[in-house]
């Protein structure tokens, strides 16, 4: 599994490991330090070895490039943060299928809403739930009633 942090994070890992393991420290004793384990450490000495600083770059990520981009990811926290009535939405009601339609007619960009879960998250969006409150509702009256009522019920 891939460790926390980005490309270049990772990259001052591995030097940072092999500056240590020239200073005379131990596999194990670095692999604690960088919070890696022995293997890796050992992995990235060879790499060092073999090739010198080359041998420690961040790699490009693996895996197609990314239908949104980093502006387009950036513009579109914008549009949502503008909410769904003004997108035409009769309700103030994000739902995946919404975002998706919007990320649809703005980017032309068609994803399956599992996969809008994924990109909302990324973006450091949450999943939250409406509150269901009567519209009715006396803020004032229930704030009284919990501080003299509700202490007398209490003790019962």
């Amino acid at each position: 599994m891939r460790p926390k942090g980005s490309a270049e994070e990772l990259e001052r890992r591995r030097r940072r490991a092999v500056a240590l393991l020239q200073k005379g420290h131990g596999l194990r004793e670095v692999g604690r330090l960088v919070g890696a384990s022995p293997g890796s450490v050992l992995r990235w000495r060879e790499m060092y070895r073999r090739a010198g600083e080359e041998g420690l770059r961040a790699k490009p990520h693996p895996g197609p490039k990314p239908k949104l981009g980093y502006r387009d990811r950036r513009r579109l926290v914008k549009l949502l943060q503008r909410g769904p009535l003004a997108h035409g939405y009769r309700t103030e009601l994000w739902t995946l299928e919404r975002v998706a339609e919007v990320i649809w007619r703005h980017f032309r960009v068609k994803y399956h809403i599992g996969h809008v879960w994924y990109i909302l998250r990324g973006l450091g969006w949450s999943c939250q739930k409406p509150e269901r409150r009567a519209r009715e509702r006396d803020e004032q009256a229930i704030k009284t009633w919990r501080k003299r009522r509700w202490p007398h019920i209490k003790k019962l």
